[in-house]
Formats: C-alpha cells, sequence, structure tokens
C-alpha cells in the first residue's frame, strides 16, 4: 500500500499532521485576507511587501467578485459568525469600492 493522495494536477506524499504554524487556516482567517487584499487594491491600506498605497480599480474588482462568488458557494454551510462577517465585509468593500472608483 503507497502513503500517496491523488489531486486534479498533483501528487503528495506522505501527509503529514499540521503543528503550529502549520495548522490549517480558519474561514475567517482566509476571508479576512482577501478583504485586505481588496484594501490593498483600493488604496485604502499600504502594500506590505512595497509599504506603498497605490489604487488599482481593476484589481480591487477581481478581489471583491471573488469575495462574492465565494459568499454565493458557502451560503447555507457557513455558520452565524461566519455569516455576519462575511456580510459586514462585503457590504463594507462595496461601498469602498464605488467611493474608489469616484476618486
Amino acid at each position: 500500500m503507497t502513503d500517496e493522495k491523488r489531486g486534479e494536477t498533483f501528487v503528495m506524499r506522505g501527509e503529514t499532521q499540521p503543528t503550529g504554524s502549520e495548522a490549517p487556516i480558519a474561514f475567517t482567517t482566509f476571508i479576512i485576507g482577501l478583504a485586505s487584499s481588496a484594501l490593498i487594491h483600493l488604496g485604502d491600506t499600504p502594500n506590505p511587501e512595497t509599504g506603498l498605497t497605490e489604487r488599482n480599480v481593476e484589481m480591487a474588482r477581481q478581489s471583491l467578485d471573488l469575495l462574492a462568488m465565494l459568499r454565493e458557494k458557502t451560503r447555507g454551510n457557513l455558520t452565524a459568525e461566519e455569516e455576519k462577517l462575511f456580510n459586514t465585509l462585503l457590504t463594507d468593500l462595496r461601498l469602498r469600492f464605488v467611493e474608489a472608483s469616484k476618486r
């Protein structure tokens, strides 16, 4: 018997148990990360790699579209806390996007 796990495009060998910083990412952390990306592209937050604040409305739109798609795909599968966070993030980001588009 082999300890391979086949994915769609790759093979993982010898799966290990996560420890410490390798622990699985929480869903809320994941969506906050996506929201942070949108904030960076909206020019509301400096890019952590460059320290510069730059606006890229098209990239911000892509981040919002990704969050909206993820929201639709997870509908009915979220906890009340995740649902509230998702709705709050999307509402806030959409308002910021409209404001950034006017500038």
